[in-house]
Order: C-alpha cells, then structure tokens, then sequence
C-alpha cells in the first residue's frame, strides 16, 4: 500500500504553484526496502525540479541538507540548489549510483532514496511504477523497476497490435459473414451455404479460443 503526497509548492514563498508535486512515499511504519518512495519530475532540469521535492520532505523528514544523483539522468547538476528557505548540496556519480535513483540526506532522520521516473514516461506507467516502487513484496533496484515497467508497456503494445491485426485480418474475411459464405443467383436473392469455409477466419481471430 502505498501513500501520494497531495502537495503544490510555492513559488518564491508566496503563489502555489499550477503544477503540483509527483511522489509518491512508503507509509510510515512500513518494513524497511531498498526505495523510500517514487518521484516523477516534471523536465530533467534539476534546479527548477529539485526545490519542490526539497519543500515538501523538509515538512515530512526534516531539513534535507544533502541530494546525491547520477550524471547519466540529470544533463547539467548544480553544485548546490535553494529550496525552502535554505541550500541544498548535491553530489553526483558517473557509474556509482544507480541512475534512476535519488538519495537524499536528512539532518533529521538519516538517508533516503527514491526512484526517479523520467519525465517523459507516460502516466498509466509512471502511475504502475509508482505503485511498484514502495511495495515491500517488490523490493527490486531503481532501473529494474524501470525497465520491468518498459517491459509491460511494450508488450501491451504488441498485444494491441496483435489484435488490430486479428480484427483486420478479419475484417478483410468478411468478418462475421464469413462464417455464412453467400453467392447470388442471376435469378434469385442472396442465399448462404452453410459455414464449410469459416474454420480458418475464426483461427486467426481468436487463437485462444480452441
């Protein structure tokens, strides 16, 4: 079970802001996992992204004063960013850290982690991943969350794409009339001639289904 954080930041301590924070964290009291939560950020920009995710942990975990993050995510890392009053130093690493995720070091409670979602991931996936990431029964690393996720959503893809071609394929049978093949007498109306050729068109529609 895990718990969304419903909070908009401010802009320059005064107007919230129309885009509200993404993340989602591990429910207190829950066992201990390799991630403490999920944020989805909004550009790779890490200066404009970094105060609001800063704002609202302070007020959960206390004064954030430190965020490691990998060079291999985020293009341009500042050496230190302002967030909520106060400077925030960030650390970075080319191979040493897991490159979707984000470390972050309380002055209160000690150090925590999140998965970091690329921004351009689509929401029915960064919502799964989010759902994922603080599951204690799915304790996996940042990037094999990532890509398990990329895994699932190529192959609905190709599922989909499967049945648009079923039902094309179908389509251009004749669809349901090719299980009743007709032939028109000079003379007379339409007349069927029973389903002998439709053993074929049904295969191909729904190969489950034998």
């Amino acid at each position: 079970m895990t718990a969304s954080v419903p909070f908009t930041p401010a802009v320059g301590g005064r107007a919230p802001s129309s885009s509200p924070l993404r993340l989602t964290l591990a429910p207190a009291g829950t066992p201990a996992a390799l991630l403490d939560g999920a944020w989805w950020p909004r550009s790779r920009n890490l200066t404009e992204q970094l105060p609001a995710l800063v704002e609202c942990l302070d007020r959960l975990w206390g004064r954030i004063t430190r965020v490691a993050v990998s060079r291999t995510f985020w293009p341009v890392i500042p050496g230190e960013v302002p967030a909520h009053g106060h400077m925030v130093r960030v650390g970075w690493s080319n191979a040493g850290q897991d490159p979707h995720k984000l470390l972050l070091l309380s002055y209160t409670f000690g150090c925590w982690s999140l998965l970091v979602i690329p921004p351009e991931t689509g929401p029915a996936t960064a919502a799964r991943i989010m759902a994922t990431a603080t599951n204690p029964l799915r304790s996996l690393p940042a990037s094999c969350l990532i890509r398990e996720a990329e895994r699932f959503r190529a192959a609905a893809e190709a599922a989909a794409d499967s049945d648009s071609l079923r039902e094309a394929v179908w389509d251009s049978e004749g669809g349901h009339d090719a299980r009743h093949p007709t032939s028109r007498t000079p003379d007379g109306p339409v007349t069927g001639h029973g389903p002998t050729t439709a053993v074929g068109v049904w295969e191909i529609w729904a190969p489950s289904s034998r």
